[in-house]
């Protein structure tokens, strides 16, 4: 009798910080108001994930480490909430705020024991795409010390590698999100175009040179398939819809969304579900988080919003090169977590972009 291969490990071979390179302006909060509170925990958990796949000729992970990190800290400066933690407002009123400070995000080099064609093969990539973009609760009690976003350099046995990103929605919706990683890329580009790692204090850098070993000291293995993949198979359907009715109930404008995708997708209609409306300045304006909304007494049709069917391409994500490539794939998903569904409502142009999630 043939042996069961063995699963392929994923293996944690750095773990850092990457921080913003100049400071944030003090006391810079952004505001995210709750309606109905308290905010349960699980709404904390709700999140996007993004994994970008690239071919690659060559295979240098530790020096593209250090450029990905040093980009990230400029990108943070134009994107300061990235780097922020999440906290209980002090006037009590059950509203939260995403504090704006120099905290910054988690950044990972991780290897990975398959190709990347084999894994981009796999019928079960879904939910083994977790453990290349991984995620930590954030904490209801201890919210200030928990990261928002997550990035993981993730390198194949073939030479191509993949950037797994995951975020929670209250930090940012998927437009601000794809905003930020176009801004990440283009400035990951300026910054090896014009050598200016060699501007920083490089001493930070020369135990990579002097003891390579170091890099080769793996902080923990897991199996690929071990990491709790909440939402893999949720399902998310996208819409635009013109602003004629710009200042009408957005309510009833999600749940005409849940309605259709629902219907799309042959599935029930789930209810409630939780509502998040992205500010249309996303540098200083507030995010709106409703959970366990139902759609009980609100108007059908959408409040007037027609809707016209949108793709996952309408964030541009295929457009994010990285030494010099575009992705070959790119893998959208969010998690809803728990039993509700999710309607992300986003301002765009003269519209709003609108993402519809069934859960499982």
């Amino acid at each position: 009798m043939a042996a069961t291969p063995a699963t392929p490990q994923v293996h944690i071979e750095s773990v850092q910080t990457g921080l913003p390179t100049r400071a944030v302006e003090p006391d810079r909060t952004r505001y995210i108001a709750v309606p109905a509170p308290p905010l349960p925990e699980t709404a904390l958990q709700r999140r996007l994930r993004v994994v970008l796949y690239y071919s690659a000729d060559d295979h240098a992970p530790w020096e593209e480490g250090i450029w990905v990190r040093e980009s990230l800290g400029e990108a943070l400066c134009f994107f300061p909430e990235m780097a922020g933690r999440l906290r209980r407002r002090a006037d009590g009123d059950g509203s939260w705020e995403v504090k704006l400070n120099d905290a910054g995000v988690r950044f990972q080099q991780a290897t990975v024991e398959m190709s990347m064609e084999d894994f981009l093969a796999d019928k079960d990539r879904a939910r083994k795409e977790a453990a290349l973009a991984p995620w930590v609760d954030v904490s209801a009690e201890d919210p200030d010390m928990c990261s928002l976003l997550f990035m993981q350099l993730n390198w194949f046995q073939d030479g191509g590698y993949a950037m797994g990103v995951s975020c929670t929605v209250l930090l940012c919706d998927p437009l601000s999100l794809a905003r930020f990683l176009l801004k990440w890329a283009r400035t990951h580009k300026e910054i090896k175009e014009q050598n200016k790692l060699v501007l920083r204090p490089i001493m930070q850098y020369m135990a990579y040179f002097e003891r390579p070993e170091i890099c080769c000291r793996r902080i923990r293995s897991l199996p690929i398939d071990s990491v709790a993949a909440d939402g893999a198979h949720a399902q998310t359907v996208l819409f635009r819809t013109a602003a004629g009715s710009a200042t009408g109930d957005l309510r009833t404008l999600a749940a005409a969304c849940i309605d259709q995708a629902s219907e799309e997708l042959k599935v029930d209609r789930v209810s409630p579900f939780t509502l998040v409306v992205a500010p249309r300045d996303s540098a200083r304006g507030a995010t709106t988080v409703e959970t366990s909304v139902t759609a009980d007494g609100l108007k059908k049709g959408g409040a007037g919003h027609a809707l016209e069917a949108a793709g996952w391409s309408e964030l541009r994500l295929e457009e994010v090169t990285l030494r010099g490539v575009k992705p070959v794939h790119v893998s959208y998903r969010i998690a809803a977590g728990g039993d509700e569904g999710l309607v992300v409502v986003m301002p765009d142009g003269d519209g709003f972009l609108v993402t519809a999630t069934i859960p499982e």
